[in-house]
């Protein structure tokens, strides 16, 4: 038995109570806990022996909005770099989600034993609020606000929730799936005024189709046609 595999079963037996689900992905732990159960998980991950999880390495948000349902899809996109580019000609196997369109996920790491765990949690739109993890892992303080900045996630009990990376006068979170390319405002120094205005944006907001582009044969599928330069192309 590996080491990712012997994690994910001492976590289910310690948490069999709490886990919506665990998985291991590429030697990879996953566990996926209700927002009620994160504190109660996260202080045992912090604190009990088998795991020793002392130290937060990351808090970050996902927006699963259209995820399975647009060309830019695919859990094997990162091993392999193939399934992101489909052929337009042919009927598009989506990979069903139905579940909370924003997660929340923290990667810990266990610096006395060597191992490392993702915990996960989801949240509906509807309700982005989540306790935070401050007073288990102080590093959470930043990566909390960026979430909020980048998500408008809500952090429960975190001791100064507010924008760390978007200007004071930013309207909206800018990586959410559906917050406009262009944004809403601009910014810009007026002479007259001597100050820093903010006005509408002024340029034509643009819809990015991503493409994989590969001319190397290696990688060409052998259903496109020679001289095709992307996964689009017939």
């Amino acid at each position: 038995m590996d080491k990712s595999t012997q994690l994910a079963e001492q976590c289910q037996q310690r948490f069999a109570a709490e886990l919506h689900a665990v998985k291991v992905q590429h030697g990879e732990v996953t566990l996926e806990v209700g927002r009620k159960d994160l504190l109660t998980v996260a202080t045992a991950l912090r604190d009990e022996t088998p795991f020793k999880f002392d130290a937060l390495m990351d808090v970050c948000g996902v927006d699963y909005l259209d995820y399975g349902k647009s060309e830019w899809v695919g859990d094997d996109a990162t091993s392999t770099g193939f399934e992101r580019g489909v052929m337009r000609e042919r009927k598009l196997q989506a990979h069903e989600f139905t579940g909370p369109r924003f997660a929340v996920v923290y990667h810990l790491l266990s610096i006395a034993l060597n191992q490392r765990i993702r915990v996960k949690v989801r949240l509906e739109e509807a309700d982005l609020l989540v306790d935070s993890v401050v007073e288990i892992w102080p590093s959470a303080n930043w990566f909390e606000r960026e979430a909020f900045d980048f998500y408008g996630i809500l952090f429960k009990g975190h001791p100064d929730l507010r924008r760390i990376l978007t200007d004071y006068g930013f309207i909206g979170h800018p990586f959410r799936k559906d917050f406009p390319l262009s944004g809403y405002v601009e910014v810009r120094y007026d002479a007259t005024q001597q100050r820093v205005v903010y006005e509408p944006v002024d340029i034509e907001p643009r819809v990015l189709v991503p493409k994989v582009i590969r001319d190397d044969s290696r990688y060409r599928h052998p259903d496109i046609q020679e001289g095709a330069t992307d996964a689009g192309d017939p």
